[in-house]
Protein backbone atom coordinates (compact mmCIF):
# COMPACT_ATOMS: atom_id res chain seq x y z
CA UNK A 1 0.00 0.00 0.00
CA UNK A 2 1.24 2.96 -0.70
CA UNK A 3 2.20 5.84 1.82
CA UNK A 4 -0.28 9.56 1.50
CA UNK A 5 2.15 12.00 1.87
CA UNK A 6 -0.13 14.37 2.20
CA UNK A 7 -2.01 12.22 4.87
CA UNK A 8 1.00 11.89 6.66
CA UNK A 9 2.03 15.67 6.68
CA UNK A 10 -1.79 15.88 8.27
CA UNK A 11 -1.18 13.83 10.97
CA UNK A 12 2.07 14.91 11.65
CA UNK A 13 0.85 18.68 12.21
CA UNK A 14 -2.46 17.52 14.42
CA UNK A 15 0.00 15.45 16.56
CA UNK A 16 3.21 18.51 16.86
CA UNK A 17 0.45 21.24 17.67
CA UNK A 18 -1.04 19.49 20.25
CA UNK A 19 2.67 17.61 21.68
CA UNK A 20 5.68 19.59 19.67
CA UNK A 21 8.25 17.62 21.50
CA UNK A 22 6.69 14.23 19.78
CA UNK A 23 8.96 11.41 18.48
CA UNK A 24 9.74 10.60 15.16
CA UNK A 25 8.31 7.11 16.31
CA UNK A 26 4.90 9.12 17.65
CA UNK A 27 4.48 10.58 14.69
CA UNK A 28 4.64 7.34 12.96
CA UNK A 29 2.33 6.23 14.95
CA UNK A 30 0.06 8.87 14.71
CA UNK A 31 0.45 8.44 10.94
CA UNK A 32 -0.75 4.88 11.08
CA UNK A 33 2.72 4.12 9.34
CA UNK A 34 5.94 2.06 10.75
CA UNK A 35 8.73 4.19 11.74
CA UNK A 36 11.23 2.76 9.06
CA UNK A 37 8.54 4.13 6.37
CA UNK A 38 8.06 7.86 7.75
CA UNK A 39 12.22 7.58 8.08
CA UNK A 40 12.38 6.43 4.86
CA UNK A 41 10.33 9.84 3.55
CA UNK A 42 11.83 12.20 5.80
CA UNK A 43 15.02 12.19 7.17
CA UNK A 44 14.51 12.93 10.01
CA UNK A 45 12.72 15.93 12.94
CA UNK A 46 13.77 18.91 10.45
CA UNK A 47 13.24 17.11 7.39
CA UNK A 48 9.91 16.60 8.44
CA UNK A 49 9.49 20.02 9.35
CA UNK A 50 10.53 21.42 6.53
CA UNK A 51 8.33 19.46 4.33
CA UNK A 52 5.24 20.84 6.55
CA UNK A 53 6.06 24.06 6.34
CA UNK A 54 6.44 23.57 1.85
CA UNK A 55 2.70 21.53 2.44
CA UNK A 56 1.65 24.14 4.54
CA UNK A 57 2.67 26.95 2.49
CA UNK A 58 0.86 25.48 -0.52
CA UNK A 59 -2.17 24.90 1.38
CA UNK A 60 -2.88 28.25 2.71
CA UNK A 61 -1.92 29.07 -0.88
CA UNK A 62 -4.60 27.29 -2.64
CA UNK A 63 -6.87 28.70 0.23
CA UNK A 64 -5.79 32.01 -0.53
CA UNK A 65 -7.24 31.17 -4.25
CA UNK A 66 -10.35 29.74 -3.22
CA UNK A 67 -11.15 33.11 -1.00
CA UNK A 68 -10.94 34.89 -4.40
CA UNK A 69 -8.93 37.95 -1.85
CA UNK A 70 -9.80 40.73 -4.40
CA UNK A 71 -13.24 39.98 -4.84
CA UNK A 72 -16.59 42.09 -2.65
CA UNK A 73 -14.89 43.94 0.20
CA UNK A 74 -11.93 43.01 2.20
CA UNK A 75 -14.18 42.24 4.92
CA UNK A 76 -15.87 39.80 2.56
CA UNK A 77 -12.66 38.46 1.62
CA UNK A 78 -11.24 37.82 5.36
CA UNK A 79 -14.42 35.82 6.10
CA UNK A 80 -13.53 34.03 3.55
CA UNK A 81 -10.36 33.42 4.06
CA UNK A 82 -11.02 32.59 7.54
CA UNK A 83 -13.64 29.85 6.23
CA UNK A 84 -11.23 28.52 3.59
CA UNK A 85 -8.03 28.62 6.18
CA UNK A 86 -10.07 26.25 8.50
CA UNK A 87 -9.75 23.02 7.20
CA UNK A 88 -5.58 22.92 7.56
CA UNK A 89 -5.86 25.37 11.27
CA UNK A 90 -4.25 22.56 12.83
CA UNK A 91 -1.50 23.32 10.40
CA UNK A 92 -1.35 26.78 10.84
CA UNK A 93 -1.08 26.42 14.12
CA UNK A 94 1.83 23.84 14.61
CA UNK A 95 3.65 26.20 11.73
CA UNK A 96 3.27 29.45 13.47
CA UNK A 97 4.81 27.97 16.54
CA UNK A 98 7.64 26.04 15.19
CA UNK A 99 10.66 28.09 15.93
CA UNK A 100 12.96 26.18 14.12
CA UNK A 101 11.04 27.31 10.67
CA UNK A 102 12.05 31.25 12.06
CA UNK A 103 15.39 30.31 12.75
CA UNK A 104 18.52 32.50 11.28
CA UNK A 105 17.81 35.91 8.50
CA UNK A 106 16.30 34.42 5.81
CA UNK A 107 12.69 34.96 5.13
CA UNK A 108 11.07 31.97 3.41
CA UNK A 109 9.79 33.08 0.20
CA UNK A 110 6.59 31.39 1.03
CA UNK A 111 5.86 33.35 4.29
CA UNK A 112 6.94 35.88 2.43
CA UNK A 113 4.29 35.53 -0.09
CA UNK A 114 1.44 34.76 1.86
CA UNK A 115 2.20 37.88 4.48
CA UNK A 116 1.87 40.17 1.10
CA UNK A 117 -1.21 38.74 0.34
CA UNK A 118 -2.56 38.83 3.59
CA UNK A 119 -1.50 42.59 4.28
CA UNK A 120 -2.74 43.66 0.97
CA UNK A 121 -5.98 42.53 1.66
CA UNK A 122 -5.89 44.61 4.96
CA UNK A 123 -4.35 47.62 3.59
CA UNK A 124 -7.30 47.36 1.13
CA UNK A 125 -9.94 47.32 4.14
CA UNK A 126 -8.23 50.07 5.68
CA UNK A 127 -8.66 52.36 2.07
CA UNK A 128 -11.96 51.20 1.57
CA UNK A 129 -12.79 52.27 5.66
CA UNK A 130 -13.71 49.36 6.88
CA UNK A 131 -10.77 48.35 8.79
CA UNK A 132 -8.61 50.33 11.74
CA UNK A 133 -5.90 52.55 10.04
CA UNK A 134 -3.88 52.62 13.35
CA UNK A 135 -3.36 48.90 13.18
CA UNK A 136 -0.82 48.34 10.92
CA UNK A 137 -1.19 45.18 8.30
CA UNK A 138 2.01 43.78 9.26
CA UNK A 139 0.11 43.14 12.64
CA UNK A 140 -3.41 42.70 11.54
CA UNK A 141 -1.71 39.40 9.47
CA UNK A 142 -0.39 38.15 12.53
CA UNK A 143 -2.97 38.45 14.87
CA UNK A 144 -4.95 36.56 11.98
CA UNK A 145 -2.95 33.77 12.12
CA UNK A 146 -2.50 34.07 16.04
CA UNK A 147 -6.17 33.71 16.01
CA UNK A 148 -6.67 30.60 13.38
CA UNK A 149 -3.74 28.54 15.24
CA UNK A 150 -4.91 29.48 18.75
CA UNK A 151 -8.64 28.82 17.62
CA UNK A 152 -7.40 25.50 15.92
CA UNK A 153 -6.13 24.36 19.59
CA UNK A 154 -8.89 25.73 21.33
CA UNK A 155 -11.24 23.02 18.73
CA UNK A 156 -8.89 20.68 19.33
CA UNK A 157 -8.64 20.96 22.98
CA UNK A 158 -13.39 21.14 22.95
CA UNK A 159 -12.78 24.18 24.82
CA UNK A 160 -14.20 26.03 21.50
CA UNK A 161 -16.95 23.88 19.31
CA UNK A 162 -15.77 23.31 16.05
CA UNK A 163 -19.26 24.58 14.63
CA UNK A 164 -17.83 28.28 16.18
CA UNK A 165 -14.35 28.19 14.52
CA UNK A 166 -15.22 31.30 11.66
CA UNK A 167 -17.49 33.26 13.72
CA UNK A 168 -15.08 33.27 17.11
CA UNK A 169 -11.95 34.38 14.64
CA UNK A 170 -14.03 36.96 12.66
CA UNK A 171 -15.82 38.54 15.82
CA UNK A 172 -12.89 38.82 17.51
CA UNK A 173 -10.80 40.08 14.75
CA UNK A 174 -12.96 42.52 13.02
CA UNK A 175 -14.89 43.62 16.55
CA UNK A 176 -10.78 45.00 17.27
CA UNK A 177 -10.05 45.65 13.81
CA UNK A 178 -13.66 47.41 12.41
CA UNK A 179 -13.63 51.13 12.53
CA UNK A 180 -16.06 52.54 14.65
CA UNK A 181 -17.00 55.90 16.40
CA UNK A 182 -15.25 55.45 19.65
CA UNK A 183 -11.89 54.66 18.17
Amino acid sequence: MAMDRDQVLRDAAALLSRKSTATMDEVARAAGIGRATLHRHFAGRDALVRALEEFGIRAFEDAFDRARLDEGTAVEALRRLVAESESNAQLLAFLVTENQLFEGDQVNEGWARLDARVSALFRRGQAEGDIRIDLSPAWLTEALYGLIGTCAWAVMDGRVAAKDFQHMIIELLLGGAQRSDRT
